[in-house]
């Protein structure tokens, strides 16, 4: 499990300063609007939250709940992610906490967060069934988790997939990248089981009572074929304490 996780860290390291101008473009996307109508949906509308955006990368979710006058802590593996997370933090003029840390072993004392949010984190954790229960005991009573991620261990994804404009991620990667992206996909689909079905289980397991699972966010919130497009379809399971 460690050294995926370390082929990991290596992998994003790279991958960082791309990843990075491509999330601020998100952010002044049209997309900001629909990924922050998602997430509020599920959210109480009366008060400031606590907030923790796990597998923050450069900040994204962070930083669009921040701005709507949440305390938001991000938290990531890769310490080049949470260097560009603060960085891009002081570009927008928005403030957010963030800090390098493992999502499946997250330190912080029991019901310290109102809400967990994550977006494409936890295909890549290796021990699924732990985490949600980690992350359930982190959650006050009445909080939730609410979680953007696909099965991508059995999505198709094309390098040379011309539909793709080719600004997009997918077809400006190295063959060295994609190489690498690959291997880490096969590695981690040893973890895996069919999602979201096996996702539902886990939390159930993990002591949620109430679990939504809406498989349509990706329609949503991937109208284009623009260089955010996600060929693999994007669920969102909002589980509640």
């Amino acid at each position: 499990m460690e050294s995926v996780k370390h082929r990991i860290v290596q992998y994003w390291t790279q991958r960082a300063q791309a990843f990075q101008d491509q999330r601020i473009r998100e952010f002044e996307d049209v997309k900001h609007e629909r990924w922050l109508r998602e997430i509020e949906r599920y959210l109480p509308q009366d008060r400031s939250l606590r907030i923790l955006d796990l597998g923050t990368g450069t900040g994204y979710f962070a930083l669009i709940l921040a701005a709507r006058g949440h305390e938001v802590l991000g938290i990531d593996l890769t310490p080049e992610m949470i260097s560009r997370a603060h960085e891009t933090a002081g570009k927008l003029g928005i403030h957010a906490d963030f800090r390098v840390m493992d999502a499946e072993n997250p330190d912080f004392e029991p019901e310290s967060f109102d809400v967990l949010v994550t977006r494409n984190l936890t295909w890549t954790l290796p021990d699924l069934e732990k985490t949600y229960a980690e992350w359930y005991r982190l959650l006050k009573p009445g909080g939730i988790l609410i979680n953007f991620d696909a099965d991508y261990c059995r999505g198709v994804w094309d390098k040379g997939d011309d539909s793709l404009p080719d600004t997009h991620a997918h077809r400006t990667l190295s063959q060295a990248q994609w190489a690498e992206n690959e291997a880490i996909t096969l590695e981690l689909s040893a973890y895996q089981q069919p999602r979201p079905q096996w996702d539902v289980g886990l939390l159930i397991e993990a002591g949620f009572e109430k679990i939504c699972l809406d498989t349509g966010v990706y329609r949503r919130i991937y109208q284009e074929m623009d260089e955010f497009y996600n060929p693999t379809p994007v669920f969102c399971l909002a589980a509640y304490k």
